[in-house]
């Protein structure tokens, strides 16, 4: 049987020197073809080294995972996209799958979970960790006006009177997805424009006034 092929992508050397050595374990069926630690690198390599997955870390400085998966949808890759991170939180899940990530798992999870994961991706299947599909059926069912939490921290931001570009490089996201994110702040608040979105977070106590 033919191995699975991986590309990893984490901004940690310590984490992807740990994803190599338990894919190389013997008999584990699966191959790591390279290794990047961003976003950007990792469609250069998922280009040029066409594995079968990738496994993809999202927030990481110098590229985040979110713009890498939409650009590989973009460019057409072949590659399927299993999303391997620490966050759970809406404003990470959400953005990851619509943008083409075939699967969102935790790297709390047990290694058979991982390996099965991959192995589900490989095949084209998507793969859901508990806690992520539970949040995805919840905001899926039930859209509400809550901000969540990276959209109040841009709202914070906005609110100091940071541009757009600024607030991209300190949250190490793209000015793209920082304007995705103020259009649903805009319309979880009801408002059109970034002075009445900040006047109306202070008077629901969102930036902690009234």
């Amino acid at each position: 049987m033919t191995d699975i092929t991986l590309l990893i992508v984490d901004d940690h050397p310590v984490v992807r020197d740990g994803l190599r050595g338990m894919f190389a374990a013997e008999g584990s069926g699966f191959r790591v073809l390279g290794e990047a630690p961003d976003g950007v690198r990792g469609v250069e390599l998922a280009l040029e080294l066409d594995p079968d997955v990738v496994l993809m870390d999202l927030r990481m400085p110098g590229g985040g995972g979110v713009d890498a998966i939409a650009e590989l949808t973009r460019r057409g890759a072949r590659s399927r996209v299993l999303v391997l991170t620490t966050y759970d939180t809406d404003t990470d899940t959400l953005p990851a799958i619509e943008a083409g990530a075939t699967g969102y798992l935790l790297k709390d999870a047990p290694r058979e979970e991982l390996f099965a994961a991959v192995r589900a991706a490989a095949s084209g299947r998507t793969v859901l960790s508990p806690t992520v599909a539970s949040r995805l059926v919840t905001a899926v069912r039930a859209p509400d006006s809550t901000l969540s939490a990276r959209e109040g921290e841009i709202l914070a931001l906005v609110a100091k009177g940071t541009a757009n570009r600024a607030i991209a490089a300190e949250l190490f996201i793209s000015e793209a997805t920082v304007k995705t994110h103020l259009t649903h702040i805009y319309a979880k608040l009801g408002v059109k424009d970034r002075a009445a979105a900040v006047a109306t977070g202070y008077d629901r106590g969102i930036l902690g006034g009234s």
